[in-house]
C-alpha cells in the first residue's frame, strides 16, 4: 500500500474504510507510473532540450542539452530513474509534467536540484 502506517490510521480516524484507503493508494500508483511515463514520453520525443539548470562553468541561463535515453521506474509514489545527455547523465528522484507541457525533475547526486526541461528556450 501506498499510505505508510500513520497516513493509514488518520485516513481511518477521518472515517474511510480500509477498502477506500485501499482505492485512493491504487489511484495515486496508477498516477505515479502515468507521469513516469509522460515524463519518458517527453524526452523520448527529442533530440535536445532546453533548461534552467545551473551548471558549473557555465554562465547560467538556458542550458541545452543533447538527450541520449531517459529510464524511468515507479515505487508506489516514487519516480525514479537515469535521464541520460550527451556526455553525462543523472540520477531522477522525482518529478511532475506541468500544465505548459514542460517537465520539472528532481535530479540526484552531481545537480541536487529541481530542473525545468522545455521544447523550445523561449518557455523559460
Amino acid at each position: 500500500m501506498h499510505f505508510d502506517q500513520r497516513t493509514q490510521a488518520a485516513l481511518r480516524e477521518v472515517g474511510l474504510s480500509m477498502a477506500e484507503i485501499q482505492d485512493a493508494s491504487d489511484h495515486a500508483v496508477t498516477a505515479t507510473r502515468e507521469t513516469a511515463t509522460e515524463i519518458e514520453a517527453f524526452f523520448e520525443e527529442k533530440e535536445t532540450v532546453y533548461s534552467n539548470m545551473d551548471r558549473a562553468h557555465s554562465s547560467g541561463g538556458v542550458q541545452e542539452h543533447a538527450v541520449e535515453y531517459v529510464d524511468c521506474y515507479t515505487h508506489a509514489a516514487d519516480i525514479r530513474g537515469y535521464l541520460r545527455f550527451g556526455d553525462w547523465g543523472v540520477p531522477i528522484e522525482g518529478g511532475r509534467v506541468l500544465d505548459d507541457g514542460s517537465v520539472e525533475l528532481a535530479l540526484g547526486p552531481t545537480v541536487h536540484d529541481r530542473v525545468r526541461f522545455v521544447n523550445d528556450p523561449d518557455q523559460l
